[in-house]
C-alpha cells in the first residue's frame, strides 16, 4: 500500500469518525443500530482474515487447512485472555461517561492499554518458547502438518502486541459510543490482507510461494497495518479526546477494576478455548480431514455468532451508559429490542444451514467427503445457533450492568461439559466423530435458555446484585479473594 493511499484512508477515516455519543437518551433501536452495524462489520473484518486463508489454503489441500486451524486454537487462546482489557476499557468507560465522569474515562483508558501491551509481550514470549510443545499437544501423525503448524504459530506469535492490542483498542471506541472508526480500521487491514494471501502463499513474479508460511506473514502485516491506525488516530491524534498519556500513574484500584470486569469474560473464554483445544485434540484421532472439516466449519458459524456479538457489543456499550445514569427503563426496552433482532438472525442462519450445508463447505474443500463431513457439522450446529445468539446477547447485557460472573458461570460449566459429554457420545458407534458435534451443539442450546432467564431476573429486581447474581451461592466456589476482586463495586 503506497504512502498517497495510505493518506487517503487516513483522511477518510477522519471523516468518518465521530466524539462520544451520549446513549442515554434519544431512539433506543437507531442507538443499537447504529452501534451494532460498525462492530458487526468490524467482526467480520476480523473473520475475513480466517476465511481468506482457509479460502486461499484449501486450494493446498486438507492439510495445510489442518496446520493453521491447529495453531489457530492458540491464537484464540491469546485473543480471549485479552478480554480482559478490551472489556474492562468498554464497560469502564461505558459506565464512566454515563455517570458523566471523564476523567476517569481517561485512567480506564490508559490502564487498559498498559495492561493489553504488558500481557500480549509476555504471551508472545511464552508462545515463541513453547512452539513444538503446543504444536505437539495434538498429537498428529504428519511431519508436514506440525511442521507448518509450528511455523504459522511461530510467525503469528511476533505480532501478538499488535494483533492483541486492537481489540482493546476497539473497546475504548465502544465504550465511547464511536463503533464506526474501529470498522474502517479493521477494513484497511483486510484489504491488505486480501492481496497479500495469494502473493505470499502462491508466490508472483520476485515473491516466492510460501503456503501456510505465507499465510502467516500476510495477518502479519494486515495487523500491524490496524495497530498503525489505530495508535495514530487514538493516540497521535486524540480523535476522541485527549488522553494525556505522560499523565499516566499507576493506579492499583483502577486496575483491580478492570480485571474485576474482565477476568471472569476472559476465563470463559480462555477456558472456552481450552476445551476447543481437547475437543480438537479427539477430532484429530479422525484424521486431518477431521479437522479441516472442524477448523472449516467454526468459521463458517461466526456468521451468526459474529453478528450476534456486534449486537451483544451495542448492547453492552449501550446498557453501561444508561447503567451508569440510573435508566433501567432504557436497558429493558433495549434488551427486548436486541432479543428480537437475534431471533430474526438466529432462524435466517439456521435455515442456510440445513439447506446449503454441502454447497457451503465446497468453496473451501474440493473433496466429496470432506463436503459430506461439513455438511453434517452444519446440519448438527444449526440445531444451537438460535440458543447460541440469545447466549451471547445476554452477555453483552450482563456486561453493560458490570456483572460479568454470572455470564462466565454459565460459559464455563456447560462448555465445559462438552470434553466428558463428547467422549461419551463418540463412544456409540453410530455417533462417531459426530458426537463432538452434537457436544458442542446441545450445550450451546442450555447455555441460550439458563443465562437469559438469569438475566431476566436481574431486569425484574433493577440490578439488585444480590437478586440478580441467582447463582451466588455458586460464586462462593470460587476462593474469597478472587470473590471480593469480582464484586468490586466503585462507590
Amino acid at each position: 500500500m503506497s504512502a498517497r493511499c495510505c493518506m487517503v484512508f487516513l483522511y477518510f477515516c477522519a471523516l468518518m469518525g465521530s466524539k462520544y455519543i451520549d446513549l442515554t437518551n434519544g431512539p433506543i433501536l437507531r442507538h443499537l443500530f447504529r452501534l451494532a452495524i460498525p462492530t458487526i462489520g468490524s467482526s467480520f473484518m476480523q473473520m475475513t482474515y480466517n476465511l481468506t486463508d482457509m479460502l486461499w489454503l484449501g486450494m493446498l489441500g486438507e492439510d495445510a487447512v489442518a496446520a493453521v486451524g491447529v495453531a489457530g486454537f492458540y491464537t484464540w487462546f491469546g485473543i480471549s485472555l485479552l478480554l480482559i482489557t478490551r472489556v474492562g476499557a468498554e464497560v469502564g468507560v461505558s459506565q464512566s461517561l454515563g455517570r458523566k465522569d471523564s476523567a476517569l474515562a481517561l485512567r480506564f483508558v490508559r490502564h487498559a492499554l498498559f495492561w493489553a501491551v504488558l500481557i500480549s509481550a509476555l504471551l508472545a514470549v511464552v508462545v515463541l518458547l513453547f512452539t513444538p510443545v503446543l504444536i505437539g499437544f495434538f498429537g498428529l501423525p504428519s511431519v508436514q502438518v506440525n511442521t507448518d503448524a509450528a511455523s504459522y504459530l511461530r510467525i503469528m506469535a511476533m505480532g501478538f502486541v499488535f494483533s492483541f492490542v486492537n481489540p482493546t483498542f476497539a473497546g475504548i471506541y465502544n465504550g465511547m459510543g464511536n463503533s464506526r472508526s474501529p470498522f474502517w480500521y479493521m477494513t484497511a487491514g483486510v484489504a491488505l490482507n486480501l492481496v497479500l494471501d495469494p502473493l505470499f502463499i502462491f508466490g508472483f513474479g520476485p515473491i516466492p510461494a510460501m503456503g501456510v508460511v505465507g499465510a502467516a506473514w500476510a495477518t502479519f502485516m494486515s495487523q500491524f497495518l490496524v495497530f498503525a491506525i489505530f495508535f495514530y488516530r487514538l493516540i497521535l491524534l486524540e480523535e476522541m479526546m485527549p488522553l494525556y498519556l505522560r499523565k499516566f500513574k499507576f493506579d492499583g484500584g483502577i486496575s483491580r477494576r478492570i480485571f474485576a470486569l474482565g477476568i471472569p469474560v476472559a476465563s470463559e473464554s480462555a477456558l472456552f478455548a481450552v476445551f476447543a483445544i481437547f475437543l480438537a485434540r479427539i477430532v484429530a484421532g479422525f484424521g486431518a480431514v477431521a479437522i479441516a472439516v472442524q477448523s472449516i466449519g467454526a468459521q463458517i458459524e461466526a456468521l451468526s455468532w459474529m453478528t450476534s456479538s456486534g449486537f451483544a457489543t451495542a448492547l453492552g456499550s449501550f446498557t453501561g451508559q444508561n447503567y451508569g445514569a440510573g435508566r433501567w427503563d432504557r436497558i429493558r426496552t433495549g434488551y427486548r429490542y436486541t432479543l428480537l433482532i437475534g431471533t430474526v438472525l438466529g432462524l435466517m442462519v439456521t435455515a442456510l444451514f440445513l439447506l446449503f450445508g454441502k454447497e457451503i463447505f465446497s468453496l473451501f474443500l474440493k473433496d466429496p467427503e470432506s463436503q459430506r463431513l461439513g455438511a453434517i457439522y452444519l446440519y448438527i450446529l444449526a440445531v444451537s445457533q438460535l440458543f447460541m445468539i440469545y447466549e451471547i446477547t445476554t452477555r453483552g447485557a450482563f456486561n453493560g450492568v458490570g456483572q460479568t460472573v454470572p455470564p462466565s458461570l454459565v460459559g464455563i460449566l456447560f462448555t465445559g461439559s462438552r470434553v466428558p459429554l463428547a467422549y461419551l457420545l463418540i463412544s456409540f458407534p453410530a455417533l462417531g466423530l459426530f458426537g463432538v458435534w452434537w457436544a458442542i451443539s446441545l450445550t450451546s442450546v442450555f447455555k441460550g435458555i439458563v443465562l437469559p432467564l438469569w438475566f431476566i431476573l436481574v431486569l425484574r429486581h433493577g440490578g439488585d446484585n444480590r437478586m440478580g447474581h441467582l447463582g451466588s451461592r455458586l460464586i462462593y466456589l470460587i476462593p474469597s479473594r478472587l470473590r471480593q476482586q469480582f464484586f468490586i463495586k466503585k462507590s
